[in-house]
């Protein structure tokens, strides 16, 4: 590289490393959220527009390279357009963030994460292209320049209120717990050959008429489960499947909030919100911890723990959306069912564990003779 090519390259990282420390300190300004009295609170329609001025001007760079090789005055001109537009996309971004809840500042803060990130990515790419011959780096330029494009567009997915970013934020839960449920209707019991009674013959013909996978080893985990351990995975099944009932219902009642006219953004709307959500996340990981306990041999302690907290969160849960909504008969019902599923499964545990008691004294028993 010539000495005058080298230096200007040298000149646009100086200048692009100025760039780049100032949107890396705005970052900084994005983790505190703006206070709720703030007036200079924008909508965020107003971000997605100055985030389509971000995504013309990556345009603007991607057409700078597309031809010969520009001239260094041609790049710095287009790094202060650019980073100008970004600048102003991340306060825009901020400015959004007034009366915003943790769930909502934290997923706001994610995309535009994303747009930032794939602007760097961008940028140092095309400084760093400046003096050089290799034409498959200058390839690149167009992959970046659409990775832009889409940080960009996918903020209009991101929600704009607490509401829709915590019924976002419990509808992953919903389909967590889903995935649970599914994993534990695949769980089969050991052997169909000396079931007799009614209720196992009916599980068994089931178990029979599934086909089986030749690749599948014999010792596979959930294919090996004693009838008794199989009545525990039953009852599990119902109480995961109207868990995700009660979650359904409260991810309704939420979303409802977003039909009224005005929906209420003071602290203590949003902090009720937020904890909904948390108790919500927290029904989650116990389901996953009841799914993970039913593979033999079963952590029936570990369950029942898992049970007695599901059943105060749903209490918990029932209070909040009632002082929310104004409304406590709201998840009566799903709340209800739920109480008797879980009374139905601490029934089936206390009969498995003594039935397991009972088989260890016959197995000390038959030892000792």
């Amino acid at each position: 590289m010539a000495v005058r090519a080298k230096k200007e390259k040298e000149r646009l990282n100086l200048i692009l490393g100025s760039y780049l420390t100032t949107i890396h300190e705005t970052l900084q300004v994005l983790d505190q959220t703006p206070p709720s009295s703030s007036s200079a609170k924008v909508t965020w329609d107003d971000v997605i527009k100055m985030a389509d001025q971000v995504s013309k001007q990556a345009t603007t760079v991607g057409m700078l390279w597309s031809g010969d090789k520009p001239e260094p005055k041609a790049i710095e001109e287009n790094m202060a357009a650019y980073f100008n537009n970004l600048q102003g996309f991340l306060l825009l971004s901020h400015a959004s963030l007034v009366a915003a809840g943790p769930t909502l500042s934290s997923t706001v803060h994610s995309s535009v994460k994303q747009v930032v990130d794939s602007s760097f990515r961008m940028m140092k790419e095309t400084v760093s292209l400046y003096g050089s011959h290799c034409k498959d780096q200058k390839l690149s330029v167009p992959q970046l320049v659409g990775a832009v494009w889409e940080a960009c567009s996918a903020l209009k997915k991101t929600p704009s209120t607490n509401i829709t970013a915590i019924g976002r934020g419990m509808t992953q839960v919903a389909v967590s717990v889903k995935d649970v449920l599914r994993e534990m209707k695949e769980l089969k019991p050991d052997s169909c050959d000396d079931q007799v009674d009614k209720a196992a013959g009916e599980s068994c013909a089931e178990a029979v008429s599934e086909p089986h996978d030749d690749n599948s080893s014999e010792g596979d985990i959930g294919n090996d489960l004693s009838p008794e351990e199989m009545k525990v995975a039953e009852r599990a099944i119902v109480v995961v499947s109207d868990t995700l009932s009660v979650i359904k219902v409260l991810i309704h009642s939420i979303i409802g909030l977003l039909k009224l006219e005005k929906p209420n953004d003071n602290s203590s709307f949003v902090n009720s919100l937020e904890k909904l959500l948390q108790l919500c996340q927290e029904l989650g990981r116990q389901i996953d911890e009841i799914g993970a306990c039913l593979y033999p041999p079963q952590e029936i302690a570990a369950i029942e723990a898992a049970l007695e907290k599901i059943r105060s969160i749903i209490d918990v849960v029932q209070v909040e959306v009632g002082e929310l909504l104004g409304a406590s008969d709201v998840l009566l019902e799903p709340c209800n069912d739920l109480r008797s599923s879980l009374r139905r499964l601490e029934s089936e545990l206390s009969n498995s564990s003594t039935a397991e008691i009972e088989a260890r004294v016959e197995n000390i028993t038959l030892n000792n003779k």
